[in-house]
């Protein structure tokens, strides 16, 4: 019996939904939330607080922010480990690593002291009326001003790792961490089976981050909802004032910093900029650094870097040179303790910009790693967390200039290592440069 086989006819391809990006869906969380906390603002009748609908939202920023809380301790702690001990024996880091970390410490260290000068010098949140603090913080507050500089020190040390994660105390999980991955690396092969673990660990909290992350539209939206809704739209006025300073410091940055090092190692400024401005660009549309290293990879070595040098320096500046990010992370700290009338000392300030020069190492590939970094240092000097979910309100818009400036600032660091070794190709410089014209 002949069997017949019935023809099918294609369909026409299925129409593909369109999803929107989550930096769409944030910008819609955050136009959405400036309109309900304006339409349903809270009042004050016979001087009774009624919340309106914009702050009754509130709790959804909380969750937020406690589930980046949730995520910090274990994040940190296999990220830095795996930062120190990945490059295996640390003395055979040699001198090209070694060079690039004393280039890395110097730039990362003028731009935390170029954030904090910006932010004490025009002091963008005095004056503001900010919501109260809770009694929690109030407290954490006055413990921390009365700490003498002795207190600190022995602060930084922990008793149990196991209690600082459990208190949230992320100095001491930062200390505890640097320690343990030298040890790590150290030991050399017999550390391998653990270093294994922990970059899978990592990779977990990488991908658990980004679930997290996926709430960050809901977050903003209640935050700047019930800011709008408490403190009136006038408040989006000094939050833009925030994102002038933050940008006009990357500005100064990249022409003393960036264009600083350029005519040191004898490469022409605006030559780099052209060699650079796909990897740059990247990263500032997209927010992502580890979306820009593959071309940023590519531009370095046709640029004039050997092979090795890129491979080992543009990497790890990825984990211990966030430019951009440790300028921001310095004026939004002092911003978030003058939005809520916190004192703090000169002394005080220095701790807390050590206290970030360690939490924002090796968390480039996280998403928003910024407010994950911010969020551990309020909680770490007793700070309102209310400060970061007024700043998640823009975080976004944030993330796109100092992760661009992060790129720009670990390309040249790779030029500052090859010349500095004397291997930099001027050939290959002006003829990359002749062919980007």
């Amino acid at each position: 019996m002949k069997i017949e086989i019935p023809q099918t006819v294609p369909s026409a391809p299925a129409a593909k939904s369109w999803v929107p990006s989550n930096t769409t869906q944030i910008f819609i969380g955050l136009l959405l939330g400036i309109l309900i906390g304006y339409l349903w603002p809270s009042s004050d009748v016979d001087g009774t607080h009624i919340a309106g609908f914009g702050e009754q939202i509130k709790p959804l920023a909380d969750t937020f922010l406690r589930m980046i809380k949730m995520i910090i301790a274990p994040l940190l702690f296999s990220t830095l480990v795996v930062g120190i001990a990945g490059t295996g024996d640390l003395r055979a880091m040699g001198r090209i690593g070694l060079k690039a970390i004393i280039y890395f410490e110097v730039a990362t260290t003028i731009a935390l002291f170029l954030g904090l000068g910006i932010v004490n010098f025009f002091q963008p949140g005095v004056g503001v009326q900010a919501p109260s603090m809770s009694v929690d913080s109030l407290k954490g507050v006055q413990a921390i001003q009365a700490h003498t500089g002795w207190d600190m020190l022995v602060s930084l040390v922990p008793t149990s790792v196991i209690d600082a994660m459990a208190r949230g105390d992320i100095l001491q999980l930062v200390i505890f961490s640097i320690f343990f991955g030298i040890g790590l690396a150290a030991v050399g092969a017999k550390g391998k089976p653990v270093l294994d673990v922990l970059e899978s660990t990592a990779q977990v909290m990488f991908k658990f981050t980004g679930y997290v992350m996926a709430f960050a539209p809901i977050g903003v939206m209640a935050a700047i909802s019930a800011t709008v809704g408490k403190m009136g739209i006038g408040i989006l006025i000094t939050l833009s004032k925030l994102v002038v300073l933050m940008y006009g410091g990357l500005i100064v940055f990249a022409i003393i910093v960036v264009g600083g090092a350029s005519v040191l190692i004898r490469v022409p400024f605006f030559t780099f900029l052209r060699a650079i401005k796909e990897p740059f660009l990247i990263a500032f549309t997209t927010a992502s650094s580890e979306a820009a290293l593959p071309k940023a990879l590519e531009v370095m070595e046709r640029f004039g870097c050997p092979k090795n040098i890129v491979g080992l320096v543009l990497p790890t500046g990825y984990s211990f040179n966030l430019d951009g990010t440790t300028l921001y992370l310095s004026l939004a700290s002092v911003f978030v303790a003058q939005l809520f009338g916190v004192e703090m000392t000169f002394g005080q300030q220095m701790v807390m910009m050590l206290t970030l020069m360690l939490t924002s190492k090796g968390v480039a590939g996280v998403p928003r790693a910024a407010l994950v970094v911010l969020t551990a240092t309020l909680v770490q000097f007793k700070l309102p967390l209310e400060g970061a979910a007024i700043l998640l309100a823009i975080d976004q818009i944030m993330d796109m200039g100092r992760t661009a400036v992060n790129v720009m600032g670990n390309c040249i660091a790779t030029a500052v290592v090859a010349r500095w070794e004397g291997v930099f190709d001027d050939a290959k410089m002006k003829a990359f440069a002749a062919s980007t014209k």
